[in-house]
């Protein structure tokens, strides 16, 4: 019987084969402790009686939750931040103090490689499956317990297969086909499960597209999503792929708990209305509501084809004359690569407002938050009441496309 890839990846971590279900230690390859739950993971490890990371090496800090500082407590988190990094002799090049959102940094920077199994105090850690890695999210607690000893057990999950054929129209984005599949699934309909994706559809998608869609994975209740790693993960990782890499897709004959088949031409512009995730609906099914402010960015959609997407949208015109346009690149180098190709000033000349690289408004903090009643069209991963401001605002998540026609028209608006 064959393997699916969450399978393979343990199994080759515990050095056996294993099944859904069971029960496995594993060493852990990296973690990433963010700068929120860094004080709580500090005072955990150090109630432990741990006095020493078990691999500095393998220890990731990033500041992006609460940089720049919006509120006088946040800049506790970041003096602990970089002085629990300081003290265990983090390697300079695995702290970054204000690089961007940690999990576009994970990949980005070379921290994680296809096979890797990696731990997060973030939920949307499940973003790594991009290149083919195990990751997921996991508590101050827990993390406390893998700084101390390099290994955590976990259940083995089973695998919700998605295949996926056929050639997107050009006004969708992977983030409508997940928005989509989350909306089938619910959001509990993938609860401690693994997705993978599979068909020519994904194939063809950039990692940056496949990232879209494994950091919104948690939003099915899954564990975990991967992508069998191909050329364009070597590409973007730097690497070459060895033997075990190559080997990480699921098996002809793999047992899937369930399989689910889409044609990529029935997909079409959607958003999750508010104020829940799996509360999707097609942009042309959605009456003409009035929107006051759009955000384009996040871990979920910063990236440089997103602003792209948006900017061609944009380009030689003006944002609506009530409408706030924030734009938050997912790091200092997708920062600088649409600064250096125009995207940013066409951003700008439309009327955006860009920020520096961090969380920034997909977890309410440094600038941007609304208030009673208005409405946001928003490219981030949650639309939870209270998360962009008062318990009245009303959270649309969308593509950067479907986000910058709404920019425009100042009101919901398929593109």
């Amino acid at each position: 019987m064959g393997n699916t890839i969450i399978e393979k990846i343990i199994g080759h971590n515990a050095g056996r084969t294993v099944s859904p279900g069971e029960i496995v230690t594993v060493n852990v390859d990296r973690v990433m402790c963010d700068d929120i739950m860094m004080p709580f993971i500090v005072s955990k490890f150090e109630e432990m009686g741990f006095s020493r990371v078990w691999d500095p090496e393998k220890v990731v800090i990033i500041c992006d939750h609460l940089v720049p500082a919006s509120q006088v407590d946040d800049i506790r988190a970041y003096k602990i931040s970089t002085g629990f990094a300081e003290k265990q002799n983090i390697p300079e090049s695995n702290l970054h103090r204000s690089d961007g959102i940690c999990h576009q940094l994970m990949t980005e920077a070379g921290h994680v490689k296809p096979g890797h199994i990696v731990f997060g105090t973030d939920s949307h850690t499940t973003t790594y499956g991009c290149v083919g890695a195990f990751s997921t999210g996991i508590g101050y607690t827990e993390m406390a317990g893998i700084l101390g000893t390099g290994q955590l057990w976990m259940r083995v999950p089973s695998t919700i297969k998605i295949n996926i054929t056929g050639k997107l129209p050009s006004n969708v984005m992977s983030k409508d086909i997940i928005l989509k599949i989350i909306g089938d699934l619910t959001a509990a309909g993938a609860t401690y499960k693994a997705l993978e994706f599979t068909g020519d559809t994904v194939e063809n998608m950039s990692v940056a597209s496949r990232m879209t869609m494994t950091n919104m994975a948690i939003e099915a209740g899954a564990k975990c999503a991967l992508f069998a790693p191909d050329e364009k993960t070597a590409d973007y990782c730097e690497i070459e792929l060895d033997d075990f890499q190559k080997d990480l897709k699921g098996d002809a004959d793999a047992v899937y708990e369930q399989i689910l088949n889409y044609r990529a031409e029935d997909f079409v512009p959607v958003m999750a209305i508010p104020s829940n995730v799996d509360n999707v609906k097609p942009v042309s099914q959605i009456e003409p509501v009035k929107v006051d402010q759009v955000f384009l960015g996040s871990c979920t959609n910063g990236r440089l084809e997103d602003l792209m997407a948006a900017a061609e949208i944009l380009k030689g015109k003006k944002v609506h004359p009530f409408v706030k346009l924030i734009v938050t690149p997912a790091s200092r180098k997708i920062y600088r690569e649409a600064l250096d190709n125009g995207t940013l000033e066409i951003l700008m000349n439309a009327g955006a407002i860009i920020t520096h690289p961090s969380c920034g408004l997909c977890c309410g903090r440094t600038g941007g938050i609304l208030t009673d009643n208005e409405v946001v069209v928003a490219t981030n991963n949650r639309n939870f009441l209270g998360r962009m401001g008062t318990s009245k605002v009303k959270i649309y998540l969308a593509s950067p496309k479907t986000a910058a026609s709404c920019a425009l028209t100042g009101e919901i608006t398929e593109p």
